[in-house]
């Protein structure tokens, strides 16, 4: 890890929330002991294998981060699973969501749901040992929400970021893997987001929904993890027109660290960091292509996914936890970034988008 003084990050996208409830982790623990305790454990893939815990967070001076809500609805006939019902999905988010709320009583968090939340970013000061990490909650794939009802319930509960879509077919949206236009209830959720101001993550939408959804909406965009196609070749990842799109939207792209989407031709279950050369470099290739297209280092941020259900079987062979993102500034600056842009990429770029998206 670099010796330099750490920077402030903001990570666009961590699945907290189903990783306490679905992995029945407890996130204060630290890397090692998690890892510890699943030990012989075969019912997940990144059993023993995680890379996120608070203290890690904490040690990679992250700040605050966008924390999801995921739960898919999926028909007997989905082709990734989930839960049968939506109205079970709901269920899920919201056990999930009251952990967010446990982990605020405790000290760990505190959401941010408005403009004068912020106010703690106000002194800069470099380390925060003893705050709470800040979170921003988003939902990842719509399905939970049953009527629009729910919608306004959750946005009352500081939802500030949904996801229409996710893996397959979806009620709202088509995601990854799959195509179609958005249904009649995707192109009414997108309207009621807008009057909300609930911001539209572009992340997993197909690509008739993407260039649909870009089309009605006419709120704030970003892209909490999405890397580029022209890279690796995958429906999951931005052509340069859909990367160019967002971009004249003014919208923020955050760079996810699964293998799959860093290289080409990663085979799940047979490819491994210790046999396939995955680094975080690759990241960078990443990110140096959106900066191409976009001809600066504005739209670009860390999103990372480090615990959306992969861990360092399918990582970077050079980051063991998330404190070893303080290493992406030393990459950065070997390929010619500025301070200025290195800190836009560590922080200062989703700190700008979300202060404007957040109601006052």
């Amino acid at each position: 890890m670099s010796s330099e003084k750490p920077y402030i990050v903001i990570d666009g996208h961590l699945d907290l929330s189903m990783n306490a409830m679905e992995w029945n982790r407890d996130l204060r623990w630290t890397v090692k002991d998690i890892r510890t305790s699943e030990e012989g454990m075969t019912d997940l893939p990144d059993r023993g294998n995680n890379t996120v815990s608070f203290p890690s967070m904490k040690a990679g001076n992250i700040k605050l981060c966008i924390a999801t809500l995921i739960a898919r609805y999926a028909k007997p006939d989905h082709p990734s699973g989930g839960w049968n019902s939506p109205e079970q999905a709901w269920g899920m988010t919201s056990a999930q969501l009251a952990w967010y709320k446990e982990m605020e009583k405790h000290g760990h968090l505190v959401q941010i749901k408005q403009l004068s939340d912020l106010q703690y970013f106000a002194d800069n000061k470099p380390t925060f040992k003893n705050d709470p990490m800040g979170f921003i909650l988003s939902l990842e794939g719509a399905d939970s929400l049953v009527t629009f009802d729910h919608l306004y319930e959750r946005y009352n509960q500081g939802l500030r970021a949904i996801g229409p879509a996710h893996y397959g077919p979806g009620t709202y949206a088509y995601g990854t893997d799959s195509d179609a236009p958005l249904s009649t209830k995707g192109k009414e959720l997108l309207y009621k987001m807008d009057e909300l101001g609930i911001v539209l993550d572009a992340t997993h939408l197909c690509d008739s929904a993407f260039w649909e959804a870009l089309e009605l909406y006419k709120g704030p965009v970003w892209a909490s993890h999405n890397n580029c196609r022209s890279l690796v070749d995958h429906n999951r990842q931005f052509t340069d027109e859909q990367i160019k799109a967002l971009i004249e939207r003014d919208a923020i792209i955050g760079l996810p660290l699964d293998a799959w989407m860093m290289v080409p031709n990663w085979q799940r279950a047979i490819s491994h960091p210790s046999n396939t050369s995955v680094t975080l470099n690759d990241m960078m290739n990443h990110m140096e292509h959106i900066c191409q297209i976009a001809g600066n280092a504005n739209h670009v941020a860390i999103g990372t996914d480090l615990d959306g259900g992969f861990g360092t079987e399918q990582g970077p062979s050079d980051l063991d936890t998330i404190a070893d993102l303080q290493k992406i500034p030393t990459l950065l600056k070997e390929r010619g970034f500025s301070h200025e842009e290195i800190e836009g990429v560590m922080y200062k770029n989703w700190l700008r988008k979300i202060k404007e998206i957040l109601p006052e």
